[in-house]
């Protein structure tokens, strides 16, 4: 009974807080404090101060820092422009044409930016005037824009999987391997519904730029290798184990100063901006992961995640419908807060959970990350919508709409890994 009343009264405040808009890092701290004065016998300034330490000295999350600024370098440097003049040849052949150049932009990004939003904006800021120009509706480029820049968070390096793996204590890299195969799927899932889309609509594609041979495409692919060597050397040197997380991310750092250089874009101003840039975001996602730390331990003195887990386990749930339950949980809360938010907010309670199902800790955390995807393009807290609103001038409701396709298959994807685990746990399997 002691549990209930906590538990309703730890909601009440936590809401009182968010709807006053204090920051989500001091409404979780906030709710924690009340939590362990109130509801615990234990010294809640004490235990703030040695969690808040504790987990601001990870070791693991020193990855975050680094693979935040390799992409606030990149997002400086012409990458977009090169993505797509070298990608741009070789996909007029296919049912949709250069639409197909958001899914491949986005893919590519994602593996060197690990953002969902910097994706969005770094491959709009390009591709959006380059498709109106060439006369695709707004529709079409708005929609394959919003739902393949979600593969930022899930395409390594992931912040979003970095702060799942610190939540969960799981391998970072065997996460950023994980990752990969979905990421890939996700992709040719969105491809082929775009394809889909121009064979039952021929007439709303345009007719396909001027046609250039072999030996001229190959040319402009040139575009492509400096981001590609990049991809190519962080994502090989994890998964051969020749360097962790964090040494893989400061060889991301270091291969992106190297390619700005090399395109002229790297100057003190544009060093300075990426640092801070990097450094800004970083110090929110520090504060929630602090403050989400100093909830889980609160939680755990008074008791509720293990009066939920033996609630839910009381429910006699499969693992299929418990994950089912789950899967439209974090849709819905998604509508609301973002990503790491949610995710760092429900840790707490929904782990145990999932391990007395026996559940893979490592496929939950893919699964997680999807479904936070898709709240990247749901109001009416979707990040990827107000990006797009502020590239294109679009109502909300307007981009929400067309991203819908994209949306359902997500879901559909969440499907496929529930019935072929593999695609989650093959490439973790063989490092």
């Amino acid at each position: 009974m002691n549990e209930i009343f906590a538990s309703v009264m730890l909601m009440v405040v936590l809401l009182v807080l968010l709807s006053g808009g204090v920051w989500v890092g001091l409404t979780l701290a906030g709710v924690a404090w009340f939590g362990m004065e109130f509801f615990t016998a234990r010294a809640a300034g004490d235990a703030m101060a040695m969690t808040i330490w504790s987990s601001a000295s990870s070791w693991t999350l020193t990855a975050l820092p680094l693979f935040v600024w390799m992409g606030e370098i990149l997002y400086r440097t012409n990458l977009s422009e090169s993505m797509f003049r070298g990608l741009a040849p070789w996909v007029n052949a296919l049912p949709g044409r250069l639409l197909h150049t958001n899914v491949i932009g986005c893919t590519i990004f994602a593996s060197v930016s690990g953002s969902s939003a910097a994706t969005c904006a770094t491959v709009g800021k390009m591709n959006i005037p380059e498709l109106k120009k060439r006369g695709y509706t707004d529709a079409q480029i708005i929609g394959s824009l919003g739902g393949p820049a979600t593969l930022g968070l899930l395409i390594p390096p992931s912040i979003i999987l970095i702060v799942y793996g610190v939540s969960a204590e799981q391998s970072i890299s065997k996460l950023f391997m994980a990752g990969v195969l979905p990421g890939l799927m996700l992709a040719a899932l969105f491809s082929g519904w775009i394809a889909v889309w121009a064979l039952l609509n021929p007439d709303k594609v345009p007719k396909a730029d001027t046609s250039m041979s072999f030996k001229q495409k190959l040319y402009e692919a040139r575009n492509l290798i400096p981001v590609v060597l990049l991809i190519a050397s962080v994502v090989a040197s994890i998964y051969t184990g020749i360097a962790t997380a964090t040494e893989a991310a400061a060889i991301g750092v270091a291969g992106a100063l190297v390619l700005s250089a090399s395109q002229g874009a790297l100057t003190w101003k544009s060093f300075q901006a990426s640092l801070f840039g990097a450094t800004r975001l970083y110090c929110m996602i520090a504060l929630i992961l602090s403050g989400a730390a100093f909830m889980t331990l609160s939680m755990g003195y008074i008791g509720l995640p293990r009066q939920l887990a033996e609630f839910v386990g009381s429910l006699n749930l499969s693992p299929a419908m418990l994950i089912l339950v789950l899967g439209i949980f974090y849709i819905l809360i998604g509508c609301f807060l973002d990503g790491i938010s949610t995710i760092v907010l429900t840790m707490s309670v929904v782990l145990p959970i999932v391990q007395a199902a026996g559940i893979d800790l490592l496929w939950f955390g893919i699964f997680l990350v999807i479904t936070v995807e898709t709240a990247q393009i749901t109001p009416p807290v979707g990040f990827n919508l107000f990006v797009l609103q502020s590239m294109t001038g679009k109502q909300i409701t307007y981009i929400a709409r067309v991203c819908a396709p994209y949306f359902l298959l997500m879901v559909l994807a969440l499907a496929i890994l529930w019935v072929f685990p593999e695609i989650v746990t093959a490439l973790p399997a063989r490092m």
